[in-house]
């Protein structure tokens, strides 16, 4: 029998870090994902795991501060439709700054998937606005803005009434930045000088998305469009047709034209 003084040894660095992290937040307890939890947090770098229905369903990284990075899935889950906020919990490790380099997100996202997890990390999930090139992109069945498209019934009362919109009439332009500024989902149009001088009068003081939207459009000058799409609303001065569109806004009314 011939014994080799030699051989091949491959060594796995990444994976043994990917597999060490996983080690560390399967120990954890998922907590629900509310606004208390959420602010608990330290304001530090590090990396987190979503669950819906106690199912791993997203993995991520906050380069600076975890409770902001989680906040923002907060936001964007209470705007949408077909899943809730109470589906929801999380888990979270501070991670130092020089950890980065080696994205330590990315090692738990592969250390998941051989398991057939993480399914929100391969769906558009983690996305942001997609630019004006995606609004004319066909949104295909798994993906998450076609299985939770936006609530356009999201309430939109206290938000408007703290920065008091609702005590009369206000500006066009300033409704625009109002509610942009405070729907949970994109909300992406060009701005327009004229609409400084386009006052708006909301209907009541118990108003949703659609409700303003509606309000919104009725003064839009003639050709303006806003679109509500799967993920996320455009506003520009040109009526066309989107293939993924659910529902568009006109100073001529409403046309509904996606349900599911």
């Amino acid at each position: 029998m011939s014994l080799e003084n030699h051989a091949e040894f491959k060594l796995s660095i990444t994976k043994a870090l990917g597999d060490q992290l996983a080690d560390a937040l399967k120990k954890l307890t998922p907590a629900p994902l509310d606004m208390g939890k959420i602010r608990s947090l330290q304001p530090l770098p590090g990396v987190y795991q979503l669950y819906k229905d106690d199912e791993l369903v997203y993995v991520g990284k906050a380069d600076r501060s975890l409770p902001q990075r989680i906040e923002k899935h907060y936001r964007k889950i209470s705007g949408r439709t077909n899943i809730s906020i109470g589906q929801m919990a999380f888990t979270c490790l501070y991670v130092d700054e020089d950890f980065g380099a080696v994205a330590p997100e990315r090692l738990l996202i592969n250390h998941h998937r051989d398991q057939g997890q993480v399914p929100w990390n391969y769906n558009g999930f983690g996305n942001n606005d997609p630019g004006k090139r995606r609004d004319t992109t066909e949104v295909d069945e798994g993906h998450f803005d076609h299985d939770h498209p936006i609530d356009l019934e999201y309430k939109l009362t206290e938000v408007l009434a703290e920065r008091t919109l609702l005590d009369g009439v206000v500006s066009l332009s300033a409704l625009l930045q109002e509610t942009k500024a405070h729907l949970p989902y994109v909300f992406r149009y060009q701005a327009s000088k004229e609409f400084d001088d386009i006052d708006v009068e909301l209907p009541d003081a118990h108003v949703t998305a659609d409700e303003t939207l509606r309000a919104i459009a009725a003064r839009l000058p003639d050709k303006w469009q806003i679109t509500a799409l799967p993920g996320y609303l455009i506003m520009y001065p040109k009526a066309e047709d989107y293939p993924s569109a659910r529902r568009y806004y006109r100073n001529t009314g409403v046309v509904d034209v996606w349900q599911r």
